[in-house]
């Protein structure tokens, strides 16, 4: 059985996965600091391999494979860009991977994954398709599932992004990252109580996906229900263990609106020369929108992925045809 993420599974995650994820930098603005009113360090995991943080959880997933299981391959449903971390991490290890889609996922990530060599099978758009699907897969091809989020391994290797901001900047107030399913979320928030406890961790999603906004009210996970946003990596609903991990260590979680999501994606690729994708701009989203106390302190933000569809950027208007 695999052990629950704490510290030290987070620290051999980053051991493991050294040779194969990239180190990615920490970047700063002085007009992004004096726009949003704090001192902000953007860790920026739109450089990392397959374009997304998540390929840290995947590849620490896929290197923990006994050699009898490896060769069966892997199998996950994913929306895009777990997606494509898992088929480059398998791609990398020789190993086939077998990837859950819906059928309204974006077309630029269907192909990135398709580009990895991953096997696609599509689905309908909703949770029920993608678990009876991913139950057929696995029932055929005997692989092993690699889920987006609610798995220890893909939380630990998450949780290495943290532990790379920590050494790269000292003396932060507070670590922001965006939430979705709460694997990043979980990761950073066992990294930071175990190395920094006096650091607050804040996760941000979308009002129109606030599922752990609302479930930490009300103290019970409450799923999300057709969440309707830009944020399309942000879709996804906490599990009981990230839930449970967010509920302990988390600071607080904060909701942004889908235009303040669109400033801040548009705010980073103009004042700092980076392409990032919508759900990885809620965190600079929250700053804009004071969701968060921060003025005048050391923010860290997790800036997640660029995978986006550059035919679809949300500031200009369709073409006519």
């Amino acid at each position: 059985m695999t052990r629950e993420p704490d510290i030290e599974t987070i620290q051999a995650a980053a051991r493991r996965i050294a040779g194969q994820v990239h180190r990615t930098p920490v970047h700063t603005s002085r007009l992004l600091n004096q726009r949003l009113g704090a001192e902000v360090h953007v860790k920026c995991e739109c450089f990392q391999r397959a374009g997304v943080f998540k390929f840290r959880g995947a590849s620490n997933a896929v290197l923990s494979l006994a050699e009898d299981q490896a060769v069966r391959g892997v199998a996950t449903h994913s929306s895009g860009n777990h997606g494509q971390a898992l088929a480059l991490a398998a791609q990398l290890r020789g190993i086939p991977a077998h990837v859950v889609m819906p059928s309204n996922a974006p077309a630029v990530k269907r192909a990135a994954v398709e580009g990895y060599g991953a096997q696609v099978v599509e689905c309908e758009p909703t949770l029920k398709a993608r678990e009876d699907t991913i139950e057929e897969v696995l029932g055929r091809t005997g692989a092993t599932m690699v889920h987006p989020y609610d798995d220890p391994l893909v939380i630990s290797g998450q949780g290495t992004a943290a532990l790379e901001l920590l050494e790269q900047v000292s003396g932060l107030d507070v670590i922001v990252t965006p939430l979705g399913g709460g694997g990043l979320l979980s990761g950073t928030a066992l990294t930071v109580a175990a190395l920094a406890p006096e650091i607050r961790v804040v996760g941000v999603e979308p009002v129109q996906a606030d599922d752990a906004f609302r479930s930490l009210e009300a103290g019970e996970l409450i799923p999300s229900v057709n969440p309707q946003t830009i944020a399309d990596g942000l879709l996804t609903s906490l599990s009981d263990r990230t839930f449970s991990i967010i509920r302990r260590h988390v600071s607080e979680v904060v909701t942004v609106s889908e235009e303040a999501i669109v400033d801040a994606m548009r705010l980073v690729w103009e004042r700092m020369k980076v392409l990032i994708e919508p759900s990885a701009a809620v965190p600079v989203a929250a700053l804009l929108e004071e969701r968060l106390e921060a003025r005048g302190q050391r923010v860290g933000i997790i800036v997640t992925g660029g995978n986006l569809d550059l035919g679809s950027i949300p500031w200009l208007a369709p073409h006519d045809s």
